[in-house]
């Protein structure tokens, strides 16, 4: 019997293949569970075109991934941050994902999730940080940072 499979199942398919699967196996557990529907030639004309649509849906985001990252990289977008810092240039504390987030949006407003930030460490001196940043699985960009005392 074929089946689409509507969810991942460890060993035997992942969500949206089509597989020949035994009978029993298949109308006992599988669809009985809702982890799978029956192959018909509505289902699978019904699973091609929501796999267009996600096709498509990728792509957009793709773009959109990469319009931010020309918007990141651009030489006038560094993010300015104050902080408390001692004689020597080191900072009482340290510079957090979250804060370059937090000043990526106050002053450029773009909206960017803080664990899209990949930061080894925070930062803990004064001056300029590039600080690498994966916007999409497939693009990755470069943050300026610049830290100044308060």
């Amino acid at each position: 019997m074929k089946v689409i499979f509507l969810q991942d199942v460890k060993g035997k398919g992942n969500r949206g293949d089509v597989k020949e699967m035994p009978s029993g196996y298949a109308n006992n557990f599988l669809i009985k569970k809702g982890l799978a529907k029956a192959a018909t030639k509505q289902a699978i004309s019904e699973l091609k075109a929501q796999q267009h649509v996600e096709a498509e849906h990728q792509e957009e985001e793709l773009e959109d991934s990469k319009r931010l990252k020309k918007e990141l990289e651009d030489d006038k977008t560094v993010v300015e941050l104050k902080a408390k810092a001692g004689s020597d240039g080191r900072l009482f504390g340290s510079i957090t994902s979250k804060q370059i987030a937090q000043g990526l949006l106050d002053q450029y407003n773009i909206k960017l999730d803080k664990r899209k930030i990949e930061m080894s460490e925070p930062i803990k001196s004064m001056g300029y940080t590039d600080v690498p940043v994966k916007v999409h699985p497939q693009v990755s960009a470069q943050i300026r940072v610049h830290v100044s005392e308060k």
